[in-house]
């Protein structure tokens, strides 16, 4: 059964045994050897099919390729074999940092991957990159990489249903450096001791401003995970060394929770499995269909559902508003809320139209659809009707719509909301939609099948088709693989892809 675990401040005269603080607690659920239940191993398979999917869409991108530089600038580090890149050839090899660092960018690039929402949010297939690179690197077979990547996502999840970070312009990120340390030590079988050093060191290293997610974002959202994983790889390495940690890093009285988060006088319930629970926390996730922020996901599903029913909604003349009735979050960070003039810019970037639910709104009630790469071409987002109407498109927050986005009855819980449609002669036009089509409790729920059509879609353009099915048949074995098959266990680009994508010079 779950153990809820009290998380307070403490006074540094005040007595907090290691074995009370969190990050103990977080090592502790590391280091025990339960089984991973074929659910969760199926889930697994699932998102790792996933994030090669998205990282093929993304492999000839700026961030990405600039990223990729960075870790082929770097030799592999000579106590292990070294980790693969995506999109480079399978023999070419780098440090597990820098792997963790370079396929980190590329799954979060395209913002294409999965998420969990609760008290805060995440997309805890972040975990993977670095848990997988090293892995590699030290010889780890498939059924230790399942045990890693189970648990970085159940300690991912569990901070996230508890914790809040982005009531205090904290980035997210801050939850996957923690997460990311401790599915390595279960990857690598380490001692709760070791595990909790590199949990508080993960986590004083990932700590930053939600400024990478404010305003024009820049590159830096799909480097900032990239990064989370990159320090979590560090710190195990140190915590093996025998360095220790600031402690207590969340209880402290100059810790996290005091001056970052909630205050002194704050105190959370953070969900744990008790000694000999399964880490199940995956099977909460949910991918996403549409390239776009997950709060998007549902309102891109209405939208196109719009789009057949009324097609006078194409044309801005015919629409006086809309508005889109939803939670505080989607308000406040996506929405009109957030009071971002970047959200209505139609030469923002990509990052910004991204988080602009007005833009994504209006583009597939437009279109019918949404692509990952058409969907934000300068060009699409500059069209004068699509402008026009655009500038038509608000959110407001809706009280019962906050109330389900945060209930903790998955069956309730809901990430859409109720539009409203006034027509130029006063007509309107509502309807409401709780979760993505592709949520599981959605209109058509990601299976297995799903998540190998996402890749082939993706891929098909940069990766040979006989490349395609290798790494599906290799992913669909995972918790079989030997320690040679999991070091095979990337994509590899076409010839002559990689060389189209920008290669730039710096420091390294």
């Amino acid at each position: 059964m779950t153990v809820n675990h009290h998380v307070r401040v403490y006074k540094s005269e005040e007595p907090l045994a290691r074995e009370d603080q969190l990050a103990w607690k977080i090592a502790e659920v590391a280091a025990d050897p339960v089984a991973v239940e074929p659910e969760v191993v199926d889930m697994i398979i699932n998102r790792v099919i996933d994030n090669a999917a998205v990282a093929a869409a993304s492999i000839s991108r700026a961030p990405v390729s600039a990223a990729r530089q960075q870790a082929l600038d770097h030799p592999v580090s000579v106590s292990g074999d070294g980790a693969t890149i995506f999109g480079c050839a399978l023999e070419r090899r780098t440090s597990p940092e820098w792997a963790a660092w370079a396929n980190g960018v590329a799954v979060r690039e395209l913002d294409y991957h999965d998420t969990f929402l609760a008290a805060e949010y995440s997309h805890p297939g972040d975990n993977i990159p670095p848990i997988l690179a090293v892995a590699q690197h030290v010889g780890s077979d498939g059924a230790a990489l399942v045990r890693g990547i189970a648990t970085g996502y159940e300690i991912q999840v569990d901070l996230v249903r508890a914790i809040c970070l982005h009531e205090h312009k904290i980035d997210h990120v801050a939850h996957l450096g923690p997460s990311a340390a401790a599915g390595i030590g279960t990857l690598l079988g380490l001692a709760p001791e070791v595990i909790y050093q590199a949990v508080g060191q993960a986590l004083h290293t990932t700590t930053a401003t939600r400024q990478s997610r404010k305003g024009e974002i820049s590159t830096w959202k799909a480097h900032a995970p990239a990064f989370a994983g990159k320090m979590a790889v560090e710190a195990v390495d140190r915590a093996m060394r025998g360095e220790t940690s600031p402690s207590p890093i969340y209880e402290g009285e100059d810790g996290v929770i005091a001056w970052m988060l909630d205050g002194p006088d704050a105190s959370y319930e953070v969900p744990l499995p008790a000694p000999g629970e399964a880490k199940r926390g995956i099977l909460d996730t949910y991918t996403k269909e549409h390239s776009a922020e997950y709060q998007a996901q549902a309102w891109i599903d209405l939208a196109r559902k719009l789009h057949g029913e009324h097609p006078e909604l194409l044309d801005p003349a015919n629409v006086e508003s809309i508005v889109l009735h939803t939670s505080h979050h989607t308000h406040y960070v996506i929405g009109s809320g957030a009071g971002d003039p970047q959200k209505y810019d139609p030469t923002a970037s990509r990052e910004t139209l991204d988080h602009s639910i007005p833009y994504i709104f209006t583009v597939a009630l437009q279109d019918g659809a949404w692509h990952h790469v058409d969907s934000y071409t300068p060009a699409r987002a500059g069209r004068a009707d699509t402008v026009e109407l655009w500038n038509k498109v608000t959110t407001a927050e809706d009280a019962e719509w906050t109330r389900r986005y945060h209930s903790i009855d998955p069956n309730e819980k809901a990430f859409g909301g109720r539009v409203v449609i006034t027509l130029a002669d006063g007509t309107e036009i509502v309807d409401e939609i709780a979760v993505a089509d592709a949520h599981p409790l959605g209109a058509r729920p990601f299976a297995r099948a799903d998540y190998i059509r996402k890749f082939r879609l993706l891929a098909e353009p940069v990766l040979e088709a006989a490349e395609i099915d290798r790494f599906i048949e290799l992913a669909e074995r995972l918790p079989e693989l030997t320690a040679a098959e999991v070091a095979q266990l990337s994509i590899v680009a076409k010839p002559g892809v990689l060389a189209t994508a920008p290669a730039p010079k710096g420091l390294f």
